[in-house]
């Protein structure tokens, strides 16, 4: 039987051990999507209402009233829908966006555009200045990234729909 040196069984130790630490804890971000696209459905978006009825065809109807969620309609270069990413779902009056979670799905994905979109299940169309502070965020950290932010809507249970881009905002 052949014997080991003492070093190459330290480092086989080491090793084993780092590879259980990065295999147990670290879990990696894991985006996929099937392309269903086909030349009768594609979804291009050309406006706000484009995003806006994309938006309201996918949002759960049983809790576009009940508390708020915030998602991103991720693009490719040509404006055409690669998916939608819901990043949180939160409480009746707010919901938390960790921004970094946000560009890990838009690098991910390989996305060159993105649309952003939150509901006011109280049906408030007016953006609050927590909503305007982090569009403003996410537009500074678009730019340092060359990522196309188009808009932010705020949509409603009724519905209707805010978009920053037309009401010269973002």
């Amino acid at each position: 039987m052949e014997s080991l040196h003492p070093f190459s069984i330290c480092i086989n130790k080491s090793l084993t051990i780092l590879k259980t630490i990065f295999m147990g804890c670290v879990s990696e971000i894991k985006i996929s999507y099937k392309n269903r696209v086909t030349s009768s459905n594609l979804s291009k978006i050309s406006s706000s209402s484009d995003a806006a009825e994309i938006l309201f065809e996918t949002w759960d109807n049983d809790t576009i009233e009940l508390h708020e969620a915030f998602k991103i309609l991720l693009l490719n270069n040509s404006n055409i829908v690669k998916g939608i990413y819901e990043i949180s779902s939160g409480g009746i009056t707010g919901t938390l966006v960790d921004i970094r979670i946000l560009f890990a799905v838009v690098l991910k994905s390989l996305s060159t555009a993105i649309i952003l979109a939150h509901n006011h299940p109280s049906g408030n169309l007016k953006p609050s200045e927590a909503d305007k502070r982090l569009t403003a965020k996410i537009k500074q950290a678009c730019d340092l990234l060359d990522i196309k932010l188009l808009d932010h809507l705020i949509i409603t249970p009724s519905h209707n729909y805010y978009s920053f881009t037309d009401n010269g905002i973002l």
